[in-house]
């Protein structure tokens, strides 16, 4: 019953995404718009892993906000695009409960290359760090 619920939430948070319900226009989308629209429902508004729906989910979200920290102190962007798009399997990313973005991307409306998305993203990511 449990899983259920977290499918529907997610497919719910996909749709929503995918359904252009935004204020800005999807070709304009910033890499923080992206953020907001297709990952803080898990990864919370701040990135830190407190979205509405971490507590329903099995694995705790990634504290996006510690990956520099995590990597000697330096960002991983072709890791975290790698694994934004599905090539780098991660735990709890791409698996049932995390959709694999590359692929939600690439069958949205959204005019913009999805790995011109996937940059905006990992760019944006790279200004919430921590130290």
């Amino acid at each position: 019953m449990r899983t259920q619920g977290i499918i529907g939430a997610v497919a719910t948070a996909i749709l929503v995404a995918s359904s252009g319900a935004s204020a800005q226009p999807t070709s304009s989308l910033t890499g923080d718009a992206t953020f907001r629209l297709y990952c803080a429902s898990c990864h919370g508004p701040r990135g830190v892993g407190d979205g509405p729906l971490a507590e329903s989910l099995k694995r705790k979200p990634t504290d996006l906000t510690t990956l520099a920290r995590a990597n000697g102190g330096t960002f991983p962007s072709d890791l975290v695009a790698q694994v934004i798009d599905g090539r780098k399997p991660a735990k709890g990313h791409g698996g049932g409960e995390m959709p694999v973005w590359g692929d939600a991307f690439s069958r949205s409306d959204e005019r913009t290359p999805v790995t011109e998305r996937i940059a905006r993203l990992v760019t944006f990511l790279r200004t919430i760090q921590q130290p």
